[in-house]
Order: C-alpha cells, then structure tokens, then sequence
C-alpha cells in the first residue's frame, strides 16, 4: 500500500468513514472491515494496553486489504510514534494536543528528513521506491497526522494547532473534551457546542479536515452534514448495536 487513500478522499473533499478498533484485533477482522466499504481502521493504544507486538499482524492485514491502519498512540513521545509507524500504521493520532508547539513535536517525530526527525529503519518491499530520497518524501506526503483536541489548553490554542504544517486533521475527543470543561457528557451545553463550532472554524480557516466519533449511523449522517470529513464508528458499539437488532428481528412475534 503505497498511497493512502484516506488522504486522498480527502483532499478530494470527500468523507472518510472507518472503525476505532479498541476490542477486535484478530487478522480477519481488517478483511470484515474491507468487505463492508471501511476505508480505515484506528487501533487505539491509549486505552487498550495493546502492544506493537499485538499490532503487527492486524496492521500488516489491514494494508494487504486495502484498509488504511491508522494508530492512537498513548502520549505525544517519539519513541511510541515511531513504534507505530514502524509497525506500519500510515497515520498517527495525538491524544491531548495542547499548543502549536507540541503539535510542531508530533509532526517532526512523525515525518523522516528533512521535514521531521523519524529515524529511518527497516522497510518493508512494499513500501520502496527506486531509491531512498523518492521513497521518504513519498512516505512524508502519505503520513496523516491526527491532533486531537480534547482539553480546554487545546481548544484555546486551536487555530495556532490548526495552522501547523503537517498536521491534517483535527480530531475531537468528545467525552474528555466535556470533562475538561467541567460538563462530562453534556454534549447539548452550549459551552461544548460553542468548543465544536470553534474548532470547526480553525480547521476550515486552515485547510484542514475535522474528524470525530459516531456513537450511531444518524449520528455520523448529522456529523457528515455538518461538514465532519473523517468518521469512525467503535468497533463494539456497532457490534452490540447489531447483536440487539438481529436478536429483536429474531424473536419478535
């Protein structure tokens, strides 16, 4: 998989839908996710305690079908950026971004020389070019860097994070974002609903897509209409969700 085309939906103006993996890791589960039209699959390290060794075999899946793994990794340190690129995820999401620096930090630890500092290691077959130069300027360009904003520093410093080169999509963690405003879970506040229209505002001030969690279909239509470019459902909440239909289908008078 030499291109991603999740960058390429959008930069096209298109909509991205894919799934957060946080309980199914097993190599058929990139294969389920191709056959229903997913076009990624975010495996989150930051709540899950999944080793890169666990990873490995779902990522390499995953691009064999065409599914663009993307990776949540716990914190903004290098080492675990890198680990998860060298994996073979072709993206990075950043919980907690707060500032212009830090998202500068995730963006040079994230990209090979001369645009970053991503030491450069053992590659795939796949992944090369004719030559090396060709071959990390390729990788930099398809690299998708994920700033989540998720705190209060994050959404006052947001139109500085948006603007920083490199990063492509502002992701908003929902749930932590409320908490960091002392509203958990109230997502009809005005104060979370302002937070909303203020990062939307950076985002498209600066190029960038706008990408959340869809806890439903009508949830992620609604998002969709208003402008959210990168979409994902949880993996267990849509299976529970189809467990009850298929069970109230099957018992149903």
């Amino acid at each position: 998989m030499k291109e991603n085309a999740v960058k390429r939906t959008l930069a096209e103006g298109g909509i991205a839908v894919g799934t957060f993996m946080a309980e199914f890791k097993t190599p058929g589960i990139p294969r389920v996710l191709a056959a229903a039209g997913a076009q990624f699959a975010l495996f989150d390290q930051e709540h899950t305690g999944w080793s890169i060794e666990a990873l490995r075999p779902v990522i390499a899946t995953a691009r064999a079908h065409g599914v663009v793994p993307l990776v949540r990794v716990p914190a903004a340190q290098k080492y675990l950026i890198a680990a998860a690129l060298d994996a073979g995820a072709l993206g990075v999401m950043v919980p907690m971004v707060a500032s212009a620096e830090q998202a500068r930090e995730i963006v040079a630890a994230s990209k090979f020389p001369p645009v970053g500092r991503r030491g450069v290691g053992p590659m795939y077959a796949d992944e090369l070019d004719d030559d090396l130069l060709s071959t990390l300027a390729r990788m930099n360009r398809e690299l998708l860097v994920l700033a989540m904003i998720e705190t209060e520093e994050g959404l006052a410093n947001v139109d500085e994070i948006a603007a920083v080169e490199g990063v492509d999509i502002l992701w908003i963690g929902h749930f932590d974002l409320t908490c960091s405003l002392g509203i958990p879970a109230r997502f009809d506040d005005r104060r979370y609903l302002d937070a909303l229209d203020r990062i939307q505002a950076a985002a498209e001030a600066h190029g960038k897509a706008i990408g959340m969690l869809a806890m439903s279909g009508d949830e992620g239509q609604q998002l969709a209409r208003r402008g959210f470019r990168c979409i994902a459902f949880g993996d267990s909440g849509v299976y529970a969700q189809a467990l009850r239909t298929v069970f109230a289908q099957a018992t149903a008078g």
